[in-house]
């Protein structure tokens, strides 16, 4: 039975029922208003921290409204859902937490057996044992856990900005609002009679001062600064008077100027910009007078700092300091072509195509203060037809303000990579020319050509050449109407060629040091920089190294050689002594000594040519060896002649005689008198239909495709001859059969063997270009079926050496005293590269320690080359 209002059953439970019912309005009125006192928090935040004075009044005075609107809407939107709690609610809430509902069970009444003695016993029992569970009751917690409702967590953004707020806000900030509304004109008791701030610029960053506690005659203030001025007395008790903001001209007669566009349209409120020195006063009571000073801000100012240096891989650093009062924020560089100091000869007689300057962002710190910045730009411009040619680069950098400063010009060669080698520099020079005008185009072809003429021994990269006969093909067929998107094509692939040629791909150590020498001596020539030539040193020592190695491995597979064990025991050189030597060049480069340094660098190529000798002499005595090393050399002959097969196609489709054919011609052409009406192709080639027929038909055999040089087979037999010997090649014995490096060598063989096939058919038709690329694709899977075979090789005499255990210490190197090339002892395990020597002197921990600590030093320094501190980085996850 229940009562109007429904009390606990036990005094126990009263103040467990009274918290609990609390703890169900606080639940309830959170569930139904938590929008409404998230609206309020945020905007009591707002206004601590001033942001109604931000703006013009109107602004504020709409952004009012629309709150007061929006807190009316969640005010109704919360009452029509909020469900006021009842004291059977919270016994109800009680009794859900209690095993068995023992609060309903001593509210409820026996239906059934009352008149029966053992029936109410057993009901007294039951409700005896409830009001023991009950007595022990606790008030309940309320849920006040709203994220179902607020998924975006609105309500803690209001609550921390409510707190930011109260400790760095102002309170009296917040009570500034009654000014935002019409009539509010009379101050409060107590609160003051006008407010006054001056917020300078941001990108100053000086503080906003409030002016009702500046106390000072004078100010200092930034030009920029806003004053803002806001009076709560009636109009006619306050005047405000100034002279550092400039007053706007007054309407024109029958003119109707907006509110808006006046500065102290809104009554109360007058808000300025100092723009000059003058005098700010408030006339009323309590009124004020400061005298102003508008501190101007100074445009910035750049300035070039020490020479531009030239890095090893191309790329150019130029020192710059900048200044400013309160900070540069960005900064550029225009370079631009300075045609008065360009030596206009050869390819740059004709005048520039239009080029547009290029502009570079200067680097600026990500940390710290910008008012004083020394810095240096680094950028990599030698793909640019500015590269190596004299520039005039113009710093400029700005401020917050806008205000823009620039330095003088700077004349200079523009730094970009150099390229020793000299058929690399020879095609940089043409894609230059190409760059500058289109119509240097022939000319460049012709260049090319005579320079690609006799390759022996000039041309040592073989793809590099056979892209660049490629490409002269192309330039040739398209330099009368060469469109710019063409020639910027041209220009990529010719700096792809001169790179390939610059580094090269030499498969022979012999023929890397040679180009590392080479390349060295020409740097010595030209007066490279330090950075250029100690890239050049470190690649000649790595060169030298690799060579020395090979020299020793050598020995190793040819223990019986006595002509070269004693050609090597007279120039045994440690490597301390080779370090030296090399060390030695490097400084006498460093100090500029270059004669000396020539002549250093001549005695390192005697030593080295005396180390070819022997290879020379030990490479006689060697005999065939082994079935695979017989077929390694076989491979190479017909890659060698392959080569020369191209190179002979290539001359006949230019029409430029092959060697030992010039005086051939002349007679050739006075036997052909009467011939004078074949077609021409049969005159260079005989047509195809010629090539076609057996040998000995016609007499001819298609001899006009083919002498010259001795040889005067058609190019067709003898791309049929080299592609019969291959086949014989692949049906012999070749290194790793079996092996996955020889089934991948093998599959490579088969690729040159099927472009042999159609570079023949393309032969028998006339069609020399065709021929030339399917000749290009079978010389490069030679080279590669041929390194795959080469890694088969070295892995068999490596398993053979491990088979052969200990025998390996009766012929570990070439010297009967057992050093290698270095004069180092071997070690005892007969390994290749090794020795029984302690080559650390200290404590191998403390060594290895060195090493990271040096790694780890190296890749801080983010003046290295990125290829460099990549490799660095591999290293330390490594490690």
């Amino acid at each position: 039975m229940t009562g109007p209002t429904p009390q606990p059953p036990l005094k126990s439970l009263v103040w467990p029922m009274r918290l609990t019912l609390a703890g169900l309005w606080a639940e309830r009125l959170a569930r139904a208003f938590w929008p409404l006192w998230t609206l309020l928090l945020a905007t009591l935040a707002a206004l601590a921290f001033g942001l109604q004075d931000v703006g013009p009044l109107r602004w504020a005075q709409a952004a009012g409204a629309a709150i007061a609107i929006l807190a009316l809407v969640l005010l109704v939107w919360g009452y029509k859902r909020f469900r006021k709690p009842t004291v059977l609610d919270a016994l109800n809430r009680l009794d859900t937490t209690m095993p068995g509902r023992p609060i309903a069970t001593l509210r409820d009444t026996q239906a059934l057996g009352v008149k029966d003695p053992t029936s109410s016993a057993v009901w007294r029992a039951h409700q005896e044992r409830m009001a023991a569970r009950a007595a022990a009751a606790g008030p309940v917690a309320p849920d006040l856990r709203l994220s179902s409702r607020d998924r975006f967590s609105l309500r803690y953004v209001a609550l921390t900005a409510f707190v930011m707020a109260m400790i760095f806000g102002s309170v009296w900030r917040a009570t500034t609002v009654a000014g935002l509304t019409p009539g509010a004109a009379v101050a409060m008791p107590g609160g003051p009679s006008w407010e006054a701030w001056a917020q300078p610029p941001a990108y100053t960053g000086k503080p906003s001062l409030y002016l009702n506690e500046i106390t000072a005659e004078t100010l200092e203030l930034p030009v920029g600064t806003r004053l803002q001025v806001r009076l709560y007395g009636p109009p006619e008790d306050f005047t405000v008077a100034q002279t550092v903001a400039a007053v706007p001209a007054p309407p024109a007669e029958g003119e109707v100027t907006p509110a808006a566009a006046v500065p102290n349209a809104v009554p109360g409120v007058h808000d300025l910009t100092v723009e000059k020195s003058g005098e700010l006063s408030i006339d009323g009571q309590g009124g004020r007078e400061w005298l102003i000073t508008a501190v101007p801000d100074g445009a910035p100012t750049v300035e070039v700092s020490g020479d531009m240096v030239r890095e090893a891989d191309g790329r150019f650093k130029q020192g710059f300091k900048a200044t400013d009062d309160y900070g540069v924020v960005a900064g550029r560089v225009t370079i631009s072509l300075d045609l008065s100091k360009i030596d206009r000869r050869h390819g740059l007689v004709a005048d520039p195509e239009s080029v547009e300057p290029v502009v570079l962002d200067l680097p600026m710190p990500r940390k710290g203060e910008r008012t004083e910045i020394t810095s240096t730009l680094v950028d990599d411009l030698s793909k640019h037809v500015f590269a190596n040619l004299p520039v005039t680069m113009v710093f400029a950098v700005a401020d917050a303000a806008g205000q823009e400063g620039t330095s003088a010009p700077y004349q200079v060669t523009l730094h970009g990579k150099r390229f020793f080698d000299p058929l690399a520099a020879s095609l940089i020079e043409m894609r230059r020319d190409i760059l500058w005008n289109r119509i240097n185009a022939p000319r460049a072809v012709e260049i090319l050509k005579a320079v690609t003429n006799l390759p022996e021994g000039f041309i040592r990269h073989d793809r590099a050449f056979l892209h660049l006969r490629v490409l002269m093909r192309d330039l040739e067929a398209k330099e009368a109407s060469l469109t710019v998107e063409e020639r910027d094509v041209i220009a990529e692939k010719l700096w792809k060629i001169a790179f390939m040629v610059e580094e090269g791909n030499l498969l022979s150590a012999l023929e890397r040091l040679k180009r590392a020498e080479d390349r060295l001596q020409e740097a010595i020539r030209n007066g490279a920089s330090p950075e250029e030539i100690d890239q050049l040193m470190k690649e000649m020592q790595q060169a030298l190294n690799e060579y020395m190695r090979e020299l020793a491995e050598e020995a190793q597979r040819n223990p019986g050689d006595q002509e070269q064990q004693e050609g090597m025991q007279g120039m045994q050189m440690s490597a301390d002594q080779l370090q030296e030597m090399l060390d030695r060049l490097q400084q006498l480069m460093e100090e500029g000594k270059t004669a000396e340094a020539a002549e250093l660098m001549e005695q390192l190529r005697e030593f080295m040519e005396n180390m070819q000798i022997v290879e020379g002499q030990g490479g006689q005595g060697q005999g065939q060896g082994g079935p695979g090393q017989q077929g390694m050399r076989e491979l190479g002959e017909t890659l060698r002649d392959q080569q020369e097969l191209s190179d002979d196609a290539f001359r006949d489709l230019q029409g430029v005689p092959r060697p030992g054919q010039e005086g051939q011609q002349e007679g050739q052409e006075q036997g052909q008198d009467g011939q004078n009406g074949q077609e021409p192709g049969q005159q260079e080639g005989q047509g195809g239909d010629e090539d076609s027929q057996e040998p000995g038909q016609n007499g001819q055999d298609g001899n006009q495709d083919g002498q010259g040089g001795g040889d005067e087979r058609s190019l067709t037999d003898r791309q049929r001859e080299l592609r019969e010997r291959l086949d014989q090649l692949q049906s012999g014995e070749l290194p790793g059969d079996g092996t996955e490096q020889g089934e991948e060598g093998r599959r490579n063989l088969d690729d040159a063997g099927r472009a042999m096939e159609e570079a023949e058919d393309a032969l028998r038709r006339g069609d020399l270009d065709g021929a030339l690329d399917r000749q290009a694709e079978a010389m490069e899977a030679l080279r590669d079926g041929m390194r795959d075979f080469g890694e088969a090789l070295a892995e068999e005499q490596r398993e053979n050496r491990e088979a052969q255990g200990g025998e390996n210490d009766q012929f570990g190197s070439a010297d009967p005293s057992g050093r290698d090339p270095l004069g180092r002892e071997p070690g005892e395990d007969g390994a290749r590269i090794g020795s029984d020597e302690n080559m650390v002197q200290n404590d191998p921990n403390e060594r290895a320690q060195e090493l990271l600590d040096e790694i780890r030093r190296r890749s801080g320094e983010l003046t290295r080359p990125l290829e460099e501190l990549d490799y660095l980085k591999r290293l330390l996850q490594l490690f």
